[in-house]
């Protein structure tokens, strides 16, 4: 067990001071043409925190992922992982450096089997070329069978149904199952940082439920640091160390969850209520 503990670990440093940021975004802004979707947003996540982006629709919750994976450049503010600015990067290099994600529509490759899917997500770690695939010498046999152990570890740590699913296309499978080979796919790189856009979307209670406890176990088991986006205030709720909120693109409050939930701004962004200080202005 322990030999799977440390293969599915991957390559995070346990000598890093958990007072250390790990991931930092410092007055980062987006703007596309005259639109401002992210306004000189500062968030700072700790190794091994899980750190909730709540907000209304449309509040720039996607769009910051999108910055820190590389889709989207920031228009202006830094992007750091371990103090090493990531603006610039392509989304592999992102990848390299120690940051994966999933999507809120979920997006595997349904002509590919369950661990096909999952091999997909190890492509940046391994060192085999083009000579190497093509004559296979022993030292790519062993890569490639070393991943194929690392990316059963991975299925296994959500269940036998999956592994026992191994080779079924992933379109077979129920849509939480999914979500999960999703998650096991972006755990085969071996991020320091994974990022997780709405994991229980489309879940009944059960289902999100179960998807709560795997993320705590990501955590606990594996020593990954969080960041995720969740609609559900009961999961992030529940699951968070700190939740930032998001409204029109700016941070309004950031905190426990106890202090998130009785934050007047946080309460007129969910409820559309005016707060105190507010009613007092217009008075």
């Amino acid at each position: 067990m322990s030999t799977n503990r440390t293969r599915l670990a991957g390559d995070l440093d346990a000598m890093q001071s958990a007072s250390d940021p790990l991931l930092e975004l410092s007055a980062v802004t987006k703007q596309f043409g005259g639109l401002t979707a992210v306004e000189k947003v500062n968030l700072v996540v700790r190794p091994r925190e899980i750190v909730s982006i709540i907000g209304p629709n449309g509040a720039g919750k996607t769009t910051v992922f999108n910055l820190i994976t590389g889709i989207y450049r920031p228009t202006s503010g830094n992007i750091s992982l371990e103090g090493k600015s990531l603006v610039g990067l392509n989304p592999d290099q992102v990848v390299m450096r120690g940051i994966t994600r999933t999507f809120q529509n979920i997006r595997l490759f349904n002509n590919m089997t369950v661990l096909e899917n999952v091999l997909v997500g190890q492509h940046t770690r391994l060192k085999a070329g083009l000579l190497g695939s093509l004559f296979r010498p022993p030292s790519v046999l062993r890569e490639e069978e070393e991943a194929r152990k690392r990316a059963i570890d991975l299925l296994g740590f959500f269940g036998t149904a999956l592994l026992e699913r191994q080779e079924e296309y992933v379109v077979n499978l129920s849509y939480a199952e999914r979500r999960r080979v999703e998650i096991a796919r972006a755990l085969a790189a071996s991020p320091k940082v994974l990022l997780l856009d709405e994991p229980t979307a489309g879940m009944n209670e059960a289902e999100t439920l179960e998807a709560v406890k795997y993320v705590r176990r990501l955590r606990d088991e594996l020593g990954l640091t969080i960041l995720l986006i969740e609609h559900k205030l009961t999961v992030t709720m529940g699951i968070s160390d700190r939740i930032a909120v998001l409204d029109y693109g700016r941070k309004i409050a950031e905190g426990l969850p106890e202090q998130v939930r009785r934050d007047e701004k946080v309460i007129a962004a969910y409820l559309g209520k005016a707060t105190t200080n507010d009613q007092g202005a217009a008075e």
